[in-house]
């Protein structure tokens, strides 16, 4: 199997982690990924407390499951909550935020390594001087939420030289030739979202799946199009299917969708940042349908330990044969 930096300090089989999306990625999906040999991620709800957190990781972590992780984002994070997480996880995740010691040496007091996300060289190296133990890059290529503007490969090659911990690239990834190139260009894992929406633990909207295997070559684009979310108020700018976009274009009237809540349905207004998740109803193509760059290579629907077993063996297979 491939062995790198990352493998080795977390503990994983192989350099792949799958990327946080929310209730996109349930806890199902993480448990897969971590028991097929790499690192599955949930994502901690937004303002959550840390009593609500520990319960809700408690009732799904599985310490035999292999390495599993939290993320949290935007600046609204209490450090008791990262501390929760960082006692149950064996690393805790941070994006869309300024890189911050307060955090990292919570995490890291709770016994978790911590991964900081990030979309340019500068915040690269603050990541870095804060205490991580891994930096992840994410080039433009990226599905969902969108930090930087440097292509992945450019941005990778810089903070390679930068900085001295274990870097995964994070962008465009979803087949085993883009992984390979990575690794050869020196990442030592890899951050994958959208591959693992069309997986059969997903828990994407069956129509969210269906437009994502149905999109080609150039089916992806940066807009600001769903720019009404939290993350949305600092950088309002995601990448999405190009279908969605020309889709809530053309919605006419303030609702194009509902969500279960406590109070029967919740309204959902045209350009929420809200991707479709199973619970949801109504316009599924007109909604935040968040995809990368190689959204081509998205053709089938399968097992994500398949999917995990796909990515590592044909980029080592590729390794070998370069």
């Amino acid at each position: 199997m491939l062995s790198t930096r990352f493998t080795e300090l977390v503990g994983c089989d192989v350099p792949i982690q799958q990327a946080p999306m929310g209730l996109i990625s349930p806890s199902g999906l993480a448990l897969a990924v971590a028991r097929a040999g790499g690192v599955g991620t949930v994502s901690a709800p937004l303002g959550v407390q840390p009593q609500e957190l520990a319960a809700q990781l408690d009732s799904w972590m599985d310490a035999g499951a292999g390495a599993l992780a939290v993320n949290f984002i935007t600046e609204q994070i209490d450090p008791e909550a990262v501390a929760v997480a960082g006692a149950r996880a064996r690393m805790v995740d941070f994006f869309w935020s300024a890189p911050h010691a307060k955090l990292v040496d919570a995490a890291h007091e709770g016994g978790a390594l911590v991964n900081w996300q990030v979309g340019s060289l500068p915040d690269a190296v603050l990541a870095a001087e804060a205490g991580a133990d891994v930096v992840t890059v994410q080039g433009r290529e990226a599905g969902g939420h969108v930090r930087g503007d440097t292509p992945l490969l450019p941005l990778l090659t810089a903070v390679l030289r930068a900085v001295d911990v274990p870097v995964l690239a994070a962008g465009g990834i979803a087949e085993p030739r883009a992984l390979a190139a990575v690794l050869a260009a020196g990442a030592a894992g890899a951050r994958i979202g959208t591959r693992f929406i069309a997986t059969s633990e997903s828990g994407a909207h069956p129509e969210y799946v269906l437009a994502l295997l149905a999109a080609g070559p150039e089916g992806t684009e940066i807009t600001d199009g769903f720019a009404d979310c939290p993350m949305c108020a600092t950088l309002p700018r995601a990448r999405v299917l190009r279908s969605a976009i020309a889709a809530v274009a053309a919605v006419e009237g303030d609702v194009v969708g509902t969500l279960p809540s406590g109070d029967g349905e919740q309204p959902i207004p045209p350009r929420a940042g809200l991707p479709p998740h199973k619970q949801v109803n109504g316009r599924i193509d007109a909604m935040a349908l968040y995809a990368g760059s190689g959204v081509e290579h998205v053709t089938a629907v399968r097992p994500a330990a398949e999917v995990v077993r796909e990515l590592a063996e044909g980029a080592e297979a590729l390794l070998r044969a370069w």
